[in-house]
């Protein structure tokens, strides 16, 4: 990277990446979209099609602005989710390759709203961030080096660059870690460092490591403070403009151990990996220039005899200026680009700020006229995992179905006899965390009006099955266990939380 002279040089050092840096970013971020659209698809019907736990109507009625678009709301059925599915994995494809770069980053970010607005029951914070590296993509040249489309062009002279869109990037990240601490305002991450004590306690969630580290309470109060205070503190290591490379090898590094934890300790499906896509960019050309000696020049792009189409219409459109372009006219463009983008963050940083609540007039800082912009085009977001205290209300389903003999089977156990013990393993009760996290939405008071339609949903898939046992009658039970303090362990309680009955009264009998 080349320094710049001047107090302006300075200034920008912190936001100066690597082409190549932005190369590897690109892929990697292509690379999660098409991981998330393979597990996604798993699910065509049950969240994305009328047929399932959130019909279109529902969605709109409930869980819509009229800000927002969904390509994937405009069918109800499964096999056109199919298709968009496919066309999403297609230019998810084109991006991971560098193939019409831009084209196939403006088209990626508008499926993957499109899809993210189709069932907004199942989201998390990952989404957010991936949406975002998508938005600041289009505005980043990540398709000049190790690219598709730099095939046969000349090397860019210069390897550093800097823009609007790297302030962006570089600000993105920044707020997510900002965020997630300030959220975490309860005194279990503040004062008595307990959080994760907590959170390791919800079965729903816990996986092997967690299960290794929660006997030690001294020790996951540590871990809390660290967890806590990494959050708030490391992000200024990227706005230091002195020793940039080294400040972000420790980001990095400190960033990736901190993401790795969590993945082996608690069940955030493809929340980690999308952090670790996030930080890619931030690769130094100290660390660049040592993956190159060791694997090689760049990342070929695959040379098998195959010619990519060049996308020809079957009719020419010929557009004449009346001047020739300028570099008055280029630069017009560059500044109109710039603007926009700098907008975009001042917004993305108000919108945080007043989601923190850290400067609040009684009016909030972002209105509600202003909050189109952020909905419309999905740069709204919310950085609160486990805050700001974390949830205590533990526990795990048992789908109570009543045959017409009066058997009670558990549908979420494949039909077995419903026995109210807690299973050895909570999570496995879960086919992935999309819907791990639809049945942590489904339990909220405020989100009553889905449980009839995951109710009829499974007592409708229970009776395709002919080898089923039929069911007249369908309970969607919780059985709570409230997580206490000093490892107490609460007495279960059965709430049900929704009933659905049979309607086809010709349904066969045992």
């Amino acid at each position: 990277m080349n320094e710049h002279p001047g107090f302006w040089g300075v200034l920008k050092r912190p936001f100066v990446l690597d082409l190549r840096a932005l190369a590897l970013l690109r892929m990697a971020t292509a690379a999660v979209v098409l991981l998330d659209l393979a597990i996604r698809s798993t699910d065509l019907e049950a969240f994305y099609s009328n047929m399932g736990v959130l019909p279109v109507p529902a969605l709109m009625e409930h869980a819509w602005t009229p800000y927002q678009f969904s390509l994937h709301a405009a069918t109800g059925l499964w096999q056109g989710e199919a298709v968009l599915f496919l066309l999403a994995a297609g230019l998810a494809g084109a991006l991971l390759l560098g193939y019409h770069t831009r084209l196939a980053t403006v088209a990626s970010w508008v499926l993957l709203v499109s899809l993210q607005n189709r069932n907004t029951l199942i989201g998390q914070g990952g989404d957010d961030l991936l949406r975002m590296l998508l938005f600041w993509g289009m505005f980043l040249p990540w398709g000049r080096v190790w690219a598709w489309d730099a095939r046969g062009k000349p090397a860019p002279e210069r390897l550093d660059y800097f823009s609007a869109a790297t302030v962006a990037y570089v600000v993105q990240l920044a707020l997510v870690y900002w965020c997630t601490a300030l959220l975490k305002s309860g005194g279990e991450w503040t004062n008595d460092g307990t959080a994760l004590y907590y959170a390791f306690s919800l079965d729903q969630l816990l996986l092997p490591g967690g299960r290794l580290l929660y006997p030690y309470p001294e020790l996951l109060r540590v871990l809390t403070f660290g967890a806590y205070f990494m959050e708030l503190l490391l992000p200024f290591a990227l706005f230091i403009p002195v020793g940039v490379r080294w400040w972000r090898l420790l980001v990095i590094v400190v960033l990736f151990g901190f993401h790795l934890t969590i993945s082996l300790t608690l069940y955030v499906g493809l929340f980690f990996l999308i952090n670790w896509a996030s930080i890619v960019g931030l690769l130094p050309p100290v660390a660049l220039n040592w993956l190159a000696r060791r694997f090689g020049a760049a990342p070929q792009v695959p040379r098998w005899p195959v010619r990519l189409p060049v996308w020809r219409l079957p009719w020419h459109l010929r557009l004449e200026r009346t001047r020739p372009a300028t570099a008055t006219g280029q630069r017009r463009s560059r500044v109109l680009r710039e603007a926009f983008v700098g907008l975009s963050l001042a917004y993305v940083c108000v919108w945080n700020l007043d989601d923190v609540a850290v400067i609040r007039p009684a009016s909030g800082l972002l209105p509600a006229p202003l909050r189109w912009f952020g909905y419309l085009f999905r740069v709204d977001q919310h950085w609160g995992m486990f805050a700001p205290v974390v949830f205590k209300d533990d526990g795990w389903y048992i789908l109570e179905g009543t045959t017409k003999k009066g058997k009670l089977l558990d549908l979420n156990r494949n039909g077995a006899l419903v026995r109210y013990a807690k299973p050895a393993a909570v999570v496995d009760l879960f086919k992935n965390d999309r819907w791990r996290k639809y049945s942590e939405n489904y339990l909220f008071v405020d989100n009553a009006w889905m449980r009839p339609y995951y109710c009829n949903y499974l007592l409708r898939v229970w009776h395709e099955n002919p080898a089923h046992a039929p069911l007249r009658h369908l309970s969607v039970v919780y059985m709570k266990e409230v997580s206490l303090p000093n490892y107490r362990v609460a007495k279960p309680t059965r709430e049900v939380l929704c009933d659905c009955e049979l309607t086809n009264p010709k349904a066969g009998s045992e």
